[in-house]
């Protein structure tokens, strides 16, 4: 089959080397965009007398033809055109006849696949904010029902200081935030346009790229040819932004996963979003959970996947640089899915308040509050967590916990102890008298909500 390209090379590939070769069988998503680019491109064209205004409607007609059939799924690909660009070009020089060869004047592959991704990202960019953003929401309902409910909060993985489950939500929406914040940041730099910059060094014909760039809706056009074709630097980022999205969820991922276990019994996952074993009937396992936790690591190699790709190629172009597209669709497509999984995972888990709180009672997660207690009374506080300590021992010891203490081992341990000592101990007052800016009393942490709420207006 003779190629678009051909005409120096006396002879053909075999077809294993074709297909090699091709890129077609994943860069066909970017259809609908390498369309768009070509409309705007060719409408540039004529608007600066490069193609008459009769060639140039001829184009748009015939691309149209091929955008619809693009989005019933009418095109039929072939290998031997290697790419989405060449396979289009052959659909429409089929379609309207050899005019439609005219539609490449003034560009090249390497502008034209370079601004297929621009409009492609950019598209899911906003997309993904948009899934972010209905996730935060289900964070602060499912914290508005939970202020008061108090749970063990960690340090090490080792019970610390009891604290708002709703704190500990908002903990993450906050980190979904800056999520949200690093993509709508990205958006400028994907927001530009490398049309027009040819294959590395521009082009003879007197194109217009602001113009082209406006009719694709982009805000700047690339100001040096090398780099608009060269630059993948806008899809690392988004990478780099989508493992950070993913690390976090991750991160919750483990908390649900430990939550829903016997031993923690915190919380249940809905029946939607878990699984039952093939042998042992008992079991519910939280598998959405787990696969958004094992899916990140696909992620985290699609952005090391192109850092390597991209570390050895020398300006410009290189055909190296082909390998960033399938990671690219890999992220998008595994980072929009999650998102909407966890967020159904979070509004509809059942919360065992109960459990929560007995396993406040049943540590010594109120310790600092007796050192502090002691502190406010004018004891140093290094001294009062040695006091504290020693009581800790004491009630390991005694199989016991420090609301279980008898007064007279609190008046052993300091003269500053009074009756009052057992209702700062309370879980519920331990939580509600840390009121600083932040913290995870009651009143900060409705604060907190309605802030949260205003970021997303």
């Amino acid at each position: 089959m003779k190629k678009l390209w051909g005409g120096r090379f006396q002879k053909t590939a075999e077809e294993w080397v074709d297909e090699f070769n091709a890129s077609i069988p994943f860069d066909q998503a970017l259809v609908e965009e390498d369309i768009e680019g070509s409309l705007a491109h060719v409408t540039m064209l004529a608007k600066c007398g490069i193609l008459s205004n009769e060639e140039a409607e001829l184009i748009k007609d015939g691309l149209l033809i091929l955008m619809e059939k693009a989005k019933k799924g009418d095109l039929e690909y072939s290998v031997a055109y290697e790419d989405i660009h060449l396979n289009l070009e052959k659909m429409l020089i089929d379609e309207i006849g050899p005019v439609g060869g005219k539609l490449h004047t003034g560009r090249s592959r390497n502008d034209q696949v370079a601004t297929d991704m621009h409009l492609y990202l950019r598209k899911q960019v906003q997309e993904i904010q948009e899934e972010l953003e209905v996730l935060q929401r289900v964070l602060i309902d499912k914290a508005e029902q939970h202020v008061e409910t108090i749970l063990p909060g960690y340090t090490h993985l080792q019970r610390a200081q009891p604290v708002s489950f709703a704190h500990h939500l908002m903990a993450y929406f906050w980190m979904f935030q800056r999520d949200r914040e690093r993509m709508i940041d990205s958006y400028k730099r994907i927001n530009i346009s490398p049309l027009g910059a040819g294959a590395l060094a521009g082009t003879t014909f007197p194109i217009d790229r602001e113009y082209s760039a406006e009719l694709l809706g982009f805000e700047a056009v690339y100001q040096n040819s090398m780099d608009a074709v060269s630059d993948r630097d806008f899809i690392i980022e988004f990478l780099s932004n989508s493992s950070m999205i993913m690390m976090h969820m991750s991160r919750f991922c483990e908390e649900l996963i430990l939550w829903s276990s016997e031993e923690f019994k915190f919380i249940e996952m809905d029946d939607a979003f878990s699984t039952g074993s093939s042998i042992m009937p008992q079991k519910k396992n939280p598998d959405m959970a787990e696969l958004i936790r094992g899916k990140t690591g696909r992620v985290y190699g699609s952005l090391f996947g192109l850092l390597t790709v991209m570390k050895g190629t020398p300006l410009s172009y290189n055909k190296d640089m082909q390998e960033d597209k399938e990671g690219m669709f890999d992220a998008v497509n595994t980072v929009k899915g999650s998102l909407k999984i966890f967020a159904g995972m979070i509004e509809t888990m059942k919360i065992h308040t109960d459990s929560m709180e007995k396993a406040v009672r049943s540590d010594f997660s109120n310790a600092t509050e007796l050192a502090d207690y002691l502190a406010s009374k004018g004891m140093p506080f290094r001294e009062a967590h040695e006091v504290v300590g020693k009581l800790v021992y004491t009630c390991i010891q005694k199989h016991i916990y420090l609301l279980d203490l008898p007064f007279e081992e609190y008046k052993s341990g300091s003269e500053l102890f009074e009756e009052d000592v057992y209702d700062v101990l309370e879980p519920q007052i331990v939580v509600q008298r840390r009121e600083s800016l932040g913290g995870t009393g009651f009143a900060q942490v409705k604060k907190a909500i309605i802030e949260a709420r205003k970021t997303l207006v």
